[in-house]
C-alpha cells in the first residue's frame, strides 16, 4: 500500500495543517494563523505524486545522471502545541535526470510517529517547544526523520536531526522500507549529520544524547555491516550537529551550545544557552582509534551546524565550515510565544576555515568570508581530501528582511582566497540546500568543481516550483535549465544527490 492509498483511508486528513488548493498549489489555511512556519513558502502540502517527462525551460544535460533528492518538515495534523518547524512530519522530493530527461516524485516518510499518528487521526507529540513527554517516546517528542537524507547500501537513509532512528527509503519509489539498521550494531540511534565517504563506500556517524556515554562514534562498511564504535568522553550532555573527517582522521564536535538538564528534568522543557565563556572544542580521532586517542582542541567559542570539507596537509588538519557566533539571536518585541522559536530558526552564519597541528597542538581560524551564508555543501568526490570550491545559500538577516529562515541566492567559494560567485533566485523566490553533482565517471583527478549544481526554488508570486541546474564552473550565468515540477514544494532541510551509477546501474 503507497503513501497515498494510506492517506485515503482516513477521513480525517482534511484536518490536517496548511491544506492547499490543487487547482495552482496557492496555500490556504486552516489554523494557527500568526505561524509564518506554516504560511506561504512554508506552506504543508497534502498528497504525494510523481510525474515523468517534465517539461524544461533551457537544455537539459544529456549527461546530468543522477537524482536530488530533499528532506524537510511537512506536518500532517495540527500540532498539540505551538508548531516548530522542527515539528514537522519529513517528507522527501526527488527530482530524477536520466537520459535528457526528468521526472519527479514525493513521498512522506513513515517514521513510527507517522504511523500511529495516522491511526489516532491527530498529532500527540507535545513538539519541540514542548513540554516534553517522554512516556510517549524516548526522545520525549515524535522522531520525524525530516531533517537530512544521502544514499548508502543500496537505499537512502532519511534522518533526524536530534540523533534519532534512521529509516531506509527505497531510492526509486521513495516508499519508506523500515529503520535503517547497521547489522552488529545494538543501537538504532543516528544523528542526522552522519557522513557517507565516497571513496570507501563507509558510513562514518556519531550520536549522542542526555545520558552516558554522551557521544559515540562509529564506522559502518559499504554493506551495511558495523566495523567500530567507541564512547566519547564529553563534560556533559550537548547538541552536537555535524561531524568532519579526512582520509585517517574523523573531526567530533563539542560546543558551548546546549541546554539545562535540571529544567528539562523539573519542567520538561529544553532551554538553550549559548555559553560564551566555554571554548569551542574539535576532537580530532583516529578513523578506527579508541576515545581515549582522541586530541581535542580549544577554539574561540561559537556554534557550527554545517562541515564543508577536511582535510590533512603535514601536520595539520583542515576544516571549513559555518561558524555562528550568536546561535540564539534576541527574540523581537511583538512575536509573543513564539519569539524564541523565530529568534532560533533566524541563521547567523559565515563560512570559516579552522587548521589544528597535530605535532604541535596550534589552532589557526579565521573568516573565508564575512557574507550570511550556510547549507554549505561541496563536491562528496572530494570530501576528506584538499577541496577549494563550496556551495553555499544566502540567508537575510533580520534588518535585510529574513524575519524566517529562507534562501535567497546560491553563492559558490573558492575557500582558498575567499571569493565568491552568486546568483539571486529573485524576487519572491526561494531556494532549497543546493548539491553538487559530478559528471559521470569523475575522479579526483578531474577538476573539482567539473560537474553540475542543483537545487530547488519556490516562487511565491505564481507558487510554482522548479529545479534549477547550473554549470558549477560559472554559477554567474544562472541555471542552464529549469526543469518544471508538478507541485509546489514547501521550505525544507538538508538535500543530497544520489549518482545514476548507483541508482540505475551501469546501463
Amino acid at each position: 500500500m503507497t503513501s497515498a492509498q494510506r492517506f485515503r483511508e482516513f477521513p480525517h486528513v482534511d484536518r490536517c495543517v496548511g491544506a492547499v488548493t490543487h487547482f495552482d498549489d496557492a496555500p490556504t489555511w486552516i489554523y494557527d494563523h500568526d505561524n509564518p512556519y506554516l504560511h506561504g513558502v512554508y506552506a504543508p502540502i497534502t498528497d504525494e505524486r510523481s510525474a515523468t517527462d517534465l517539461p524544461v525551460i533551457g537544455e537539459l544535460p544529456a549527461d546530468l545522471a543522477g537524482a536530488y533528492f530533499r528532506n524537510g518538515p511537512n506536518p500532517v495534523f495540527e500540532s498539540k502545541n505551538r508548531y516548530h518547524p522542527f515539528d514537522g512530519d519529513g517528507m522527501l522530493h526527488g527530482v530524477y535526470f536520466r537520459n535528457g530527461k526528468a521526472s519527479y516524485a514525493n513521498r512522506w516518510i513513515h517514521t513510527a510517529a507517522f504511523e500511529d499518528e495516522a491511526a489516532d487521526g491527530c498529532s500527540v507529540s507535545p513538539g519541540v517547544m514542548g513540554p516534553f513527554d517522554y512516556s510517549l517516546s524516548p526522545f520525549g517528542i515524535k522522531d520525524t526523520s525530516n531533517t537530512d537524507v544521502f544514499w548508502y547500501d543500496g537505499d537512502l537513509m532519511s534522518l533526524w536531526y536530534n540523533a534519532g532512528h534512521p529509516y531506509r527509503v527505497d531510492s526509486r519509489t521513495l516508499e519508506t522500507r523500515d529503520h535503517f539498521r547497521l547489522e552488529g550494531r545494538k543501537s538504532l540511534r543516528l544523528s542526522a549529520h552522519s557522513k557517507v565517504d565516497w571513496s570507501t563506500g563507509e558510513l562514518l556517524f556519531f550520536d549522542y544524547g542526555d545520558e552516558p556515554p554522551y557521544m559515540t562514534f562509529g564506522i559502518a562498511d559499504a554493506g551495511g555491516r558495523l566495523r567500530h564504535e567507541v564512547a566519547i568522553d564529553l563534560p556533559g550532555p550537548r547538541l552536537p550537529h555535524d561531524i568532519g573527517f579526512t582520509t585517517r582522521y574523523a573531526i567530533l564536535h563539542d560546543l558551548p551550545f546546549f541546554h539545562d538538564m535540571d529544567v528539562l528534568r523539573q519542567h520538561g522543557y529544553r532551554v538553550l544557552t549559548f555559553h560564551r565563556d566555554i571554548p569551542t572544542r574539535f576532537g580530532i580521532l583516529p578513523r578506527h582509534g579508541q576515545g581515549s586517542d582522541i586530541r581535542w582542541f580549544e577554539c574561540e567559542p561559537c556554534y557550527i551546524l554545517h562541515v564543508t570539507n577536511c582535510w590533512e596537509e603535514g601536520d595539520w588538519v583542515v576544516m571549513d565550515g559555518c561558524r555562528s557566533l550568536n546561535p540564539m539571536p534576541d527574540a523581537q518585541p511583538g512575536e509573543g510565544e513564539l519569539a524564541h522559536m523565530l529568534a532560533y530558526m533566524r541563521l547567523e552564519a559565515n563560512a570559516y576555515r579552522w587548521r589544528f597541528n597535530l605535532r604541535t597542538g596550534e589552532v589557526r581560524e579565521g573568516d573565508i568570508d564575512t557574507l550570511n551564508t550556510e547549507f554549505n555543501k561541496s563536491n562528496p568526490i572530494f570530501h576528506g581530501v584538499k577541496s577549494r570550491y563550496a556551495y553555499h545559500q544566502r540567508i537575510p538577516l533580520l534588518h535585510e528582511g529574513g524575519h524566517t529562515l529562507r534562501f535567497t541566492g546560491l553563492v559558490k567559494y573558492d575557500n582558498d582566497t575567499g571569493r565568491r560567485w552568486e546568483w539571486d533566485y529573485g524576487p519572491g523566490v526561494f531556494g532549497s540546500e543546493a548539491v553538487f553533482a559530478p559528471r559521470p565517471g569523475a575522479s579526483r583527478d578531474g577538476a573539482e568543481d567539473d560537474g553540475y549544481v542543483v537545487t530547488l526554488v519556490t516562487d511565491s508570486n505564481s507558487w510554482r516550483s522548479e529545479s534549477l541546474v547550473f554549470d558549477a564552473t560559472d554559477v554567474e550565468q544562472g541555471p542552464v535549465c529549469r526543469v518544471q515540477l508538478p507541485r509546489r514544494v514547501p521550505y525544507g532541510f538538508h538535500a543530497t544527490w544520489a549518482r545514476g551509477e548507483d541508482l540505475y546501474g551501469a546501463g
